[in-house]
């Protein structure tokens, strides 16, 4: 598969399952759930599918909501993509925005400091 051709696949995937986690997660009111980045591998089988959770201290609620109901997010990507096979999902927890947040904190207290 070409590089161009994966991008697209993975976006693909990212927007078809947010939409889906959207829907089939019942988060609490002022949780954000965000599907960050998905990486397929090249033989199609498995895609890791990045997801950041906000507020950080609703995270492991809402990846236990996920594990508990991935069979079920997998059915549904499988009938709304029409290709195959169709890359077995595995979630896995995004620190990014939580990384980017603290640099920030830490360049503005920097900045304060001048």
């Amino acid at each position: 598969m070409s590089k161009e051709r994966a991008q697209r696949f993975n976006e693909l995937i990212k927007k078809e399952l947010g939409k889906i986690i959207f829907n089939f997660l019942d988060a609490k009111p002022g949780v954000l759930i965000t599907v960050t980045q998905v990486l397929t591998n090249p033989n199609l089988f498995t895609a890791a599918v990045f997801v950041s959770v906000y507020p950080s201290s609703e995270t492991k609620q809402i990846f236990d909501k996920l594990t508990r109901s991935i069979y079920q997010i997998q059915q549904l990507l499988n009938r709304k993509l029409k290709v195959r096979p169709v890359p077995k999902i595995i979630f896995k927890y995004d620190k990014s925005p939580e990384e980017a947040a603290q640099i920030e904190k830490l360049l503005e207290q920097i900045k304060n400091e001048k």
